[in-house]
């Protein structure tokens, strides 16, 4: 008996460590294990990495705002101090390096920061590109399409969600934008203030001449404005890739009644429209100036950004129309 109990206990030891071993060599998740992440850019070309880029260089603000939106804190970025000032949707991290400007940024400080990936859209020069691709991957998103303002916006933003791995994340954003066109909508129609003529600019000065420039109705925010149920008071063309258009005093006397919509920027230019003009007999005496139509947007909404920006946008004209 007692030969029995030692055989007994021997065996309930064995079948114990047996277990003990399993917890503690678990096998490998294989579905944890990056893929490697193949997209097709602007420029046509195939960008293959080993796996969804973490360390990225962003060097166009609507760029930068939908690497932060999609979860992506990116490691450098053009010219930080004035995306801090435009673009209040999607906020840096103390931590990310200043590359250089807008248009010239530092190749040398891009390489420094051994990118995964450096996303540029379709505005920075090939010179510069083909520096750049020495070191790293360049993506290249194109900057905006005045034919199909929206729907491009809505690409880059799954664009560079497919490169780094949130294509889940880009579904949504755009899912939630969508939901808060419709909403701003409702809200305008519900205000009686479908069809209402509006007209968006902004404007700078630069020596005693102060230049306007008007969002036509291919303009990002322009044709947001349209989707909303409003209707643009300029009639004008646009160029062919912002749907942007200049003009100056003298030029806002052609638009009809409705609401004058800007954008300034305490942070970077000032108000044109609230200072430099205030004393302007022909700016004094538009109509819209007499009905005191004319809104200040809030500093901080991005015009040319991904979906967060123009979703700030929504809110501040929608506000501005029915107050």
């Amino acid at each position: 008996m007692k030969r029995l109990t030692v055989l007994a206990a021997t065996l309930v030891l064995a079948l114990s460590a047996c277990g003990s071993s399993e917890n503690i060599e678990p096998q490998a998740d294989s579905s944890a294990v990056a893929q490697p992440v193949s997209v097709t850019d602007a420029r046509n070309k195939v960008v293959d990495l080993p796996a969804p880029a973490a360390k990225v260089v962003g060097l166009e603000w609507g760029v930068v705002e939908n690497l932060v939106t999609l979860g992506v804190m990116p490691v450098g970025v053009a010219d930080t101090k004035g995306y801090t000032a435009w673009v209040t949707a999607a906020k840096l991290d103390p931590s990310v390096k200043d590359v250089g400007t807008r248009g010239e940024a530092s190749v040398d400080a891009i390489v420094g920061l051994d990118p995964d990936l450096v996303i540029v859209t379709s505005d920075e020069s090939a010179s510069t590109i083909a520096q750049i691709e020495k070191a790293a991957p360049v993506l290249v998103v194109r900057g905006a399409d005045a034919a199909n303002a929206i729907p491009q916006m809505k690409k880059n933003l799954e664009l560079v969600a497919a490169a780094v791995g949130k294509a889940d994340e880009a579904k949504q954003v755009n899912a939630d934008f969508d939901k808060a066109v419709a909403e701003g909508k409702q809200k305008i129609a519900a205000a009686g203030k479908a069809g209402e003529s509006f007209t968006m600019a902004d404007g700078w000065k630069q020596g005693s001449t102060i230049s306007v420039r008007m969002y036509t109705t291919g303009s990002l925010l322009g044709a947001v404005a349209t989707e909303l149920g409003l209707k643009n008071g300029w009639t004008g063309a646009g160029d062919k890739d912002y749907g942007l258009a200049q003009t100056d005093v003298e030029g806002l006397t052609k638009l009809p009644n409705g609401n004058f919509l800007y954008i300034a920027n305490k942070s970077d230019g000032g108000d044109v429209f609230g200072d430099d003009l205030a004393k302007n007999a022909i700016w004094k005496n538009l109509p819209f100036v007499k009905r005191a139509d004319v809104h200040r947007l809030p500093d901080g909404i991005w015009m040319f950004g991904g979906p967060k920006s123009t979703e700030q946008f929504i809110d501040a004209t929608v506000q501005a129309v029915t107050s």
